[in-house]
């Protein structure tokens, strides 16, 4: 009767994801192939360590699945295995990015990340001035740097002084709640010019990247951290590319570092996704998904509502609601009750940190 109980509840879930307009940014709909491998007999298997390195036994069809999840990992970004590693186990992007910077910088060291309220990632390390919150913050010296108060965009001059002076062994880009591009080539230039490595999470724009509605950061990054579920459309995963001297610590702070056996089924799913992902429609898929953001980050502005840098360009919109002097709580709950389903995020931190 139990079973039958949590049956009617995912009957339920498939219902309401049908009959909503789902437009939070982190979620997205995948394929049926893609639910049937994560549903599959794969979930049984435990496989600790890497293909032809494990430390179980029966592994000879998973490792085939993972070798071949790798090789369209690479080949969807356009990156050559002559210069590039990929690791598809991590579980979720935090794991995927813990583990990036616990390879690139020993406990202690200094990491810059973007200020969480300017569109950052609690995976980067955020904190509060009075308390640690993340374990990257608890374990790394993380400073901010800021958007430019007026534009709300990536303050490039002023990131570029704030690491020469806090000389940080990692910057990283990327968060949760930045509408526009990041100057990727710029990035590689301030962290080189203090000697750092440089970290692109691109978990929200990994589908946008592949169907090339978004530039890549492959050419100047040195570890490129995406989950898997977003603009990608594959299941709940992550993955972790490093240029190849790197890989060796990326692995192993991956397995033991901070996991077990990986989960088969969702690499078996990610694979799936990502030679979709290759296909022609997929281009067509993402160049879209743009064109419609910007659509209808338009139609709001012309409603008079104010966009956080003043539009996109990706997938996702961010609506300033100090000038109604609403909140986000209230006003996804309200568009929720009317069918819509979005999700807040800070907004409002500029005038409080300068």
């Amino acid at each position: 009767m139990r079973v039958n109980k949590i049956i009617r509840l995912i009957e339920q879930e498939k219902k309401r994801q049908q009959e909503t307009l789902m437009m939070i940014p982190s979620e997205n709909y995948t394929y049926p192939e893609v639910r049937q491998a994560v549903g599959s007999v794969l979930m049984h298997k435990y496989a600790e360590g890497l293909p032809g390195k494990r430390y179980y036994q029966g592994n000879q069809v998973v490792d085939a699945i993972e070798n071949y999840c790798q090789k369209q990992a690479l080949s969807a970004f356009g990156v050559k295995e002559a210069d590039w590693g990929v690791n598809v186990q991590p579980h979720s992007g935090s794991e995927a990015n813990l583990a990036a910077i616990s390879a690139l910088v020993e406990p202690g060291g200094k990491i810059m990340s973007l200020f969480l309220p300017d569109g950052g990632h609690l995976s980067h390390g955020w904190q509060l001035p009075d308390k640690k919150l993340t374990l990257v913050s608890k374990f790394w010296q993380v400073e901010f740097y800021h958007l430019e108060q007026e534009t709300s965009l990536i303050d490039y001059a002023t990131l570029e002084k704030q690491a020469k002076k806090f000389k940080p062994k990692l910057i990283i880009s990327g968060g949760t709640a930045y509408p526009q591009e990041i100057d990727y080539a710029r990035m590689s230039r301030i962290t080189k010019s203090v000697g750092a490595y440089y970290l692109a999470d691109v978990a929200h724009e990994a589908g946008l990247i592949v169907g090339k509605a978004n530039r890549s950061p492959f050419p100047f990054a040195d570890v490129v951290t995406m989950t898997t579920h977003k603009t990608l459309r594959g299941p709940r995963g992550a993955i972790i590319f490093g240029k190849l001297p790197l890989m060796a610590k990326i692995n192993s702070a991956v397995f033991p570092g901070l996991q077990g056996g990986p989960h088969l089924h969702t690499i078996a799913g990610i694979a799936l996704a990502l030679k979709k992902a290759r296909e022609p429609q997929f281009t067509r898929y993402a160049r879209q998904t743009v064109v419609n953001a910007q659509a209808l980050a338009e139609a709001l502005i012309d409603r008079g509502l104010t966009l956080v840098s003043g539009g996109t360009a990706k997938h996702l919109v961010l609506v300033d609601l100090r000038p109604q002097q609403t909140n986000g709580w209230l006003v996804a709950t309200a568009l929720e009750a009317a069918g819509i389903i979005a999700n807040r995020n800070k907004v409002y931190a500029w005038g409080r940190r300068r």
